[in-house]
């Protein structure tokens, strides 16, 4: 068994996470600076909320009945509601029970919006963030992540869900929601009481993800409708989403919508997520009443949220995330 690492407070652990963490605050002006130059205002929502999200899968940290919040998505649509045009918030959220190589309980997320646009502007913001993350590093300006390494300044490659799944996993039966299918098509394992949104995961976790974003950047889109919970559904197909997700190094980065405004459906599809999050969890959110009044009066916008820990990771070309963080627990 390997000793457990130095505290991240001792000289020779300091020392050794100094240019990654240089890389860190590199990357973050960086990123200021581009959305400030697009037009962007920096907000500060609460990050303290009576309901922290919309998500089955995500846990929160509780604080005397309220929350820490998972993510700033309800109190930015609030304030697009009230008349505000482009913002972004960058700072930290929580998530329980989230560590690992990629993942922590306490991160920093990028999140923006852009009021009456479409989501593929989301798609050219991201490109252009990530891009302008891996130049920071004079070094070997390029993303790494193990042994794989992604030229973010290539032309990104576009990807559906679907044709991604047909592609590295064989699988149909994506569009259709068919659980069954998308299992025998893809030959992963399937239990009894799995969901269709537990194979679908399962498929692209283990079969399609280790293929994204390898040599250039991926866009992963036109999600089923099912695994979109807050995207409103494509004017082509209305059995996907506008929902996309940008890839590096098999590296999930960010996780874009165009918005659903409509709160009689919003309503519909928190109240199934929380029925869901009771069934499997034995716990549940209470619905943002507040929020699904203000999504009567919020424009036509798209959103992008983006972990900015895994991007630092990426360009410093770190093992683990806690090498990229200031003070890791």
């Amino acid at each position: 068994m390997s000793p457990p690492p130095s505290p991240f407070w001792s000289r020779d652990r300091h020392r050794d996470r100094t240019t990654a963490l240089r890389l860190r605050a590199q990357i973050i002006r960086n990123t200021r600076y581009y959305l400030e130059g697009q037009g962007f205002l920096e907000a500060e929502p609460n990050m303290i909320v009576a309901s922290p999200g919309a998500e089955t899968h995500i846990d929160a940290f509780e604080v005397e009945g309220r929350y820490l919040h998972t993510s700033p998505e309800f109190a930015m649509k609030k304030l697009l509601a009230a008349g505000a045009a482009n913002i972004y918030a960058l700072g930290k959220v929580w998530r329980k029970g989230e560590t690992g190589p990629l993942h922590a309980p306490e991160f920093t997320m990028l999140e923006w919006y852009r009021a009456h646009e479409r989501y593929e502007a989301a798609m050219d913001d991201c490109v252009a963030i990530i891009s302008s993350a891996a130049n920071v590093n004079h070094a070997d300006p390029v993303l790494r992540w193990k042994d794989t390494a992604c030229d973010a300044w290539l032309p990104p490659q576009k990807l559906t869900v679907a044709d991604a799944f047909a592609r590295y996993a064989g699988a149909s039966g994506v569009l259709e929601g068919d659980r069954d299918l998308l299992a025998q098509t893809s030959g992963v394992a399937v239990k009894d009481d799995d969901t269709f949104g537990d194979v679908f995961s399962r498929v692209l976790v283990e079969k399609v993800e280790p293929h994204l974003g390898v040599g250039q950047l991926t866009i992963l889109f036109d999600y089923p409708i099912a695994e979109a919970a807050l995207a409103q559904p494509c004017r082509h197909d209305p059995r996907v989403a506008e929902r996309f997700e940008v890839y590096a190094c098999g590296v999930e980065l960010a996780n874009g919508f165009g918005e659903l405004t409509d709160p009689v459906e919003q309503r519909g599809r928190l109240i199934a997520a929380m029925d869901e999050k009771q069934k499997r969890y034995g716990k549940t959110w209470p619905i943002d009443e507040d929020f699904l009044a203000a999504l009567a009066h919020m424009p036509p916008a798209t959103g992008c949220a983006l972990g900015m820990d895994r991007l630092v990771m990426l360009a410093a070309h770190a093992r683990h995330i806690n090498d990229v963080l200031w003070t890791p627990a």
